[in-house]
């Protein structure tokens, strides 16, 4: 079984000090928060600033943030509407290889995460609702609250990593 959630990234993660323990409807909020909180941080900036330790831009980030609500929203519905519950991975990497994350356009890919939390958050909470429960292909049991914290801590991560990259270009910059 693979490692995720705290088991992976430690409580709180060792990188963006995200805390395991929160309410699945705390997890929500973070969640619902991403789009003003990613606005807040591109604004001004082109979205297209590098680090080098890592693959993507700021506005890739967002996109990736986007990609993987819509996939866990998607899901969670499926399992509540049809009552299959089984779900495979998916390669986060060959997903931003295939739509070229480093080459949306920062406008457009907050355009697009604002639609993905809304139907992340209705999905979730639907499935909260019902006490669904996924069974991932690699992690293996997945409960709506699991996805909640896992979809949150991601969120989260990622604005931390968005972060990062501008330190480092406003550092390069001077």
């Amino acid at each position: 079984m693979e490692k995720w959630g705290a088991r992976l990234y430690g409580d709180p993660c060792a990188g963006c000090g995200f805390r395991w323990s929160l309410t699945p409807q705390e997890a929500i909020q973070i969640v619902e928060e991403l789009p003003t909180r990613f606005s807040a941080l591109l604004s001004g900036r082109t979205g297209f600033e590098r680090h080098p330790d890592l693959a993507w831009t700021p506005a890739a980030y967002v996109s990736h943030v986007t990609d993987n609500l819509r996939n866990w929203a998607e899901r969670l519905a499926g399992a509540r509407l049809s009552g299959m519950v089984e779900v495979p991975g998916y390669d986060p990497d060959l997903v931003a290889q295939a739509r070229h994350y480093n080459e949306i356009v920062p406008a457009a890919a907050l355009w697009s995460l604002e639609r993905a939390v809304d139907a992340w958050m209705a999905a979730v909470t639907a499935a909260l609702e019902n006490d669904i429960v996924l069974q991932h292909a690699s992690r293996g049991t997945q409960r709506a609250e699991d996805v909640a914290r896992n979809n949150a801590h991601d969120g989260h991560h990622h604005a931390w990593d968005i972060e990062r990259i501008l330190r480092y270009a406003s550092r390069s910059d001077a």
